[in-house]
C-alpha cells in the first residue's frame, strides 16, 4: 500500500510538473532565471568581499605586529644599555632590575615574532583567496552579461513565435468553414478562377471571329484586285470580247476556246490571204 501511494505521488508530481511546464509563460521563466542568476552573482560578490576583507584585516594585524616587534626590539636594547650603565655605576640592584625587564621584553619579542610569521602566512593565503574570489566574480559577471544578452535574443524569438502562431491561427480560421451560407476562401478563389477562365475563353472566341471576318475581307479584296488585273491583261491582248461572258456568270473557259478557231485566220501574216477557202 505504501509503495502504491509513493508511486501515485511521484506520478502526480511528474504530471503536475509537466502541465506547469506546458502552461508556464516562457517570458516569466526567463525573468525568473535571470533574477536567480543576479542573486547568485550578488551572493558571490558578498562572499568575495568577505574574503577580501579578511585579507585586509590580516594585513592590518601584520602591520601592527611589525610595529610592536620594532618597539620591543628598541625597548630590549634600551633595557640592556641601562642595565650595563647601572652595573658600571656599581648599582647592582638597578642592573638586576633592568636585566629582568630586558628578559621580559625578550620573551614578548619571541612571541611577537611567532605571531608575525603566522600572520605573514595568513596574509599570503588570504591574498591568494582574494585573487581567486575576484576572478570568480569577474567570470560570473561575464556569464551574467551573456545570459542577459541571451535573454534579449530569446525574448525576440518568443515574440516572433507568437506572431507566427497568430498568423497561422488567422490563416486556419480563413480556411475553415464558418457556416453553411458562408463559403471558404478556397471556394471563393475557385469561383473567381472559373469565372476568369470563362471570360478569357469568350474573349479568345471573339478574337477568332473577328480575325476570320478580316481574312474574308482581305480575300475578297485580293479577288477584286485579281479580276481587275485580268481585265487589264485582256484589254492589252484585245480579248475584251470575253468580258461580257464573265460578267454574265457563263462558263468562261469554254466560250474562249470556241472563239479562238474563228478568229485564227485574222492575225495571219502570210501572202495567202486572198486565196479562196
Amino acid at each position: 500500500m505504501f509503495k502504491l501511494l509513493r508511486k501515485w505521488w511521484k506520478y502526480l508530481t511528474a504530471s503536475t510538473g509537466s502541465k506547469f511546464a506546458e502552461r508556464a509563460d516562457p517570458k516569466v521563466q526567463l525573468e525568473q532565471a535571470i533574477s536567480e542568476s543576479r542573486n547568485q552573482h550578488k551572493r558571490l560578490k558578498d562572499q568575495a568581499a568577505s574574503v577580501i576583507a579578511s585579507q585586509k584585516q590580516a594585513e592590518i594585524r601584520l602591520n601592527n605586529k611589525m610595529t610592536e616587534l620594532e618597539k620591543l626590539n628598541a625597548n630590549a636594547r634600551q633595557a640592556l644599555i641601562m642595565a650595563a650603565d647601572a652595573d658600571k655605576a656599581g648599582n647592582s640592584d638597578k642592573a638586576t632590575q633592568y636585566n629582568g625587564a630586558a628578559e621580559s621584553i625578550a620573551n614578548r619579542l619571541i612571541q611577537v615574532e611567532t605571531d608575525v610569521e603566522s600572520l605573514k602566512s595568513m596574509v599570503l593565503e588570504s591574498a591568494e583567496a582574494s585573487d581567486q574570489a575576484k576572478a570568480a566574480v569577474q567570470q560570473n559577471s561575464r556569464l551574467l552579461q551573456e545570459k542577459i544578452a541571451e535573454k534579449s535574443k530569446l525574448l525576440s524569438q518568443l515574440e516572433q513565435a507568437k506572431m507566427q502562431e497568430e498568423m497561422n491561427s488567422a490563416m486556419a480560421q480563413l480556411n475553415e468553414q464558418v457556416g453553411e451560407d458562408v463559403p471558404t476562401l478556397n471556394e471563393v478563389q475557385e469561383k473567381i478562377q472559373a469565372r476568369y477562365a470563362r471570360a478569357k475563353a469568350t474573349s479568345e472566341l471573339t478574337e477568332v471571329s473577328v480575325e476570320s471576318r478580316m481574312l474574308e475581307v482581305e480575300q475578297a479584296t485580293s479577288n477584286i484586285e485579281a479580276q481587275g488585273r485580268l481585265s487589264e491583261l485582256r484589254a492589252e491582248l484585245g480579248l475584251d470580247s470575253g468580258a461580257p461572258a464573265v460578267s454574265q456568270g457563263s462558263d468562261t473557259p469554254a466560250n474562249t476556246s470556241e472563239a479562238t478557231p474563228e478568229a485564227a485566220p485574222q492575225p495571219s501574216t502570210s501572202g495567202d490571204t486572198n486565196k479562196p477557202t
